[in-house]
């Protein structure tokens, strides 16, 4: 590239185990394609971690973020315990990056693998989800992890699934979530996908349980172009696809949001191999390919695509993907760049090859214009479930005592345990814990069996049935308001009710 290109800023962190190793030669083929880089280092991971910042980034690092707006991170190491929370989920969520797209394809005959036509983009929601990572120990036998989605952040991360299959010439979108189970958050990401859907009629679409889903992943990929799904469904499905390409060494990806984007390769940072030179520099490079074609630079992007595919295509390979019989020869981590540098210029025999030109980006109105919000939506509360700490074993005893402190404008709707319908009319055999969830209705509610027409409580009644519950030295751990939605039911059953 002509040094009169003006060089773009961008971040680099070098990361933790392997990270050092793979990214000084992920940086040394970038250089000699002639990438118009010019990199701000940053230290990040477990040296700050272990200085005491239990973010694992420091002010000066986000400072340069936010000058840039573009991170090519190595990968780092959370330390176990502590309470220290992972830096990757920070730095995605933190920087709006909601959308984690991870493409998979096959190098055969290359690379050894199962599953030769296999291409496959697992594109991921990345801020949400059980990844929001708000916990708690509620009582000595029972800790709760809270899954949050919200309508905007699935209308989002579906919306750039489309665009993105239509730009790049994909012919089908599967979603993939849990819904015959979590009805509400599952359920939400569902419906959305159904919604835009309708808005995309070229584009072939599909759903599917997210086991059955994986399993099909892991046993016919073929069968599959675009997977769009929630943030832990994707993270784990992404490493399986990955994976039955050859290695999850080989695949970088791509955390993008509308503010700034995040390139990394999937894999950790390996401490057990670190300082070898053995460790494959192919999901960083990628990343690095996917970092180059975000900020314009096609031709140097397909310039080292292109050479990898043919350092692959010689045989050269590191000790995670080398194969008697498909290999030629077993290089390191140095070794593999060398070859890849020394291959600039060239394209590949039998792999495709990848195109210089650019693909056309989406229009921003594409993915701003929100669904949601365009009719109010009417809330009203209906009654409460109040979570207990609760060290006695009979449900029916529990049950009898809330039924005498209650009544006057709240009735007891049912007990369950662990989601599990106790009280009335539970079952000797289900195993209980010491944490209680008792749902209270309006007094006047008619209850039908599992019907139930609700009638409106207001907030000082919940207040009120709390102080009782407190007075009579009931240990409340923790209460969930039951709302109606535009007169729907916006909470779940319990299992048996």
């Amino acid at each position: 590239m002509s040094s009169a290109v003006p060089k773009v800023p961008i971040t680099v962190a070098i990361g933790d185990g392997i990270g050092p190793e793979i990214m000084s030669q992920t940086l040394r083929v970038l250089e000699a394609a002639g990438a118009a880089l010019a990199p701000e280092f940053i230290e990040v991971g477990e040296a700050v971690y272990r200085a005491g910042n239990s973010s694992g980034i420091g002010p000066e690092a986000w400072e340069s973020l936010k000058r840039t707006r573009v991170l090519l991170k190595a990968p780092i190491t959370t330390p176990l315990g502590g309470g220290y929370k992972s830096l990757n989920v920070t730095l995605r969520k933190t920087l709006g990056l909601y959308a984690n797209v991870r493409p998979c394809r096959s190098l055969h005959p290359a690379v050894a693998t199962r599953h030769p036509d296999l291409d496959v983009v697992i594109i991921r929601e990345n801020e949400e989800d059980l990844y929001a990572g708000i916990e708690h120990q509620q009582t000595p036998d029972v800790v709760q992890c809270l899954k949050l989605v919200s309508r905007s952040g699935c209308e989002k991360i579906v919306r750039f699934a489309f665009e993105y299959a239509r730009r790049h010439g994909r012919r089908r979108i599967t979603c993939m979530t849990k819904d015959n189970i979590m009805k509400l958050t599952d359920g939400l990401f569902h419906r959305v996908f159904m919604e835009i859907g309708r808005q995309y009629p070229d584009i072939a679409q599909d759903h599917q349980i997210i086991d059955i889903g994986a399993a099909r992943l892991a046993d016919t990929p073929e069968r599959y172009d675009v997977v769009v799904t929630m943030n832990l469904y994707g993270d784990i499905i992404s490493d399986i696809v990955a994976q039955l390409t050859g290695s999850v060494g080989l695949a970088g990806s791509s955390n993008v949001g509308d503010q700034g984007a995040l390139f990394e390769a999937i894999h950790g940072s390996a401490p057990d191999i670190a300082g070898q030179n053995i460790a494959n520099p192919s999901g960083l490079l990628q990343a690095a390919v996917l970092m180059l074609g975000h900020l314009g630079q096609h031709e140097v992007a397909a310039r080292i695509h292109n050479a990898w595919l043919c350092a692959l295509e010689d045989g050269l390979h590191t000790a995670d993907i080398y194969r008697a019989g498909t290999s030629r020869t077993k290089v390191s981590t140095t070794e593999f760049a060398d070859a890849v540098i020394a291959r600039l210029g060239r394209g590949p025999q039998q792999l495709a090859a990848m195109p210089a030109l650019p693909v056309a980006a989406p229009p921003p109105s594409a993915i701003e214009t929100p669904l949601y919000g365009k009719v109010p939506v009417e809330q009203q509360l209906v009654g409460v479930d109040v979570f207990l700490r609760w060290d006695g074993k009979r449900a029916a005893t529990l049950g009898q005592e809330l039924e005498a402190l209650t009544g006057h404008r709240l009735q007891l709707k049912l007990i369950t345990n662990r989601g599990v319908k106790v009280y009335p009319d539970g079952h000797p055999e289900t195993f209980c814990t010491d944490h209680w969830r008792c749902r209270f209705v309006a007094a006047d509610a008619r209850i039908h069996g599992a019907q139930l027409d609700f009638t409106r409580v207001s907030f000082i009644d919940v207040l009120t049935l709390l102080h009782r519950l407190a007075d009579c030295q009931l240990y409340v751990i923790k209460t969930e308001h039951l709302y109606l939605m535009d007169g729907a039911r916006a909470f779940s059953l319990g299992q048996g009710e």
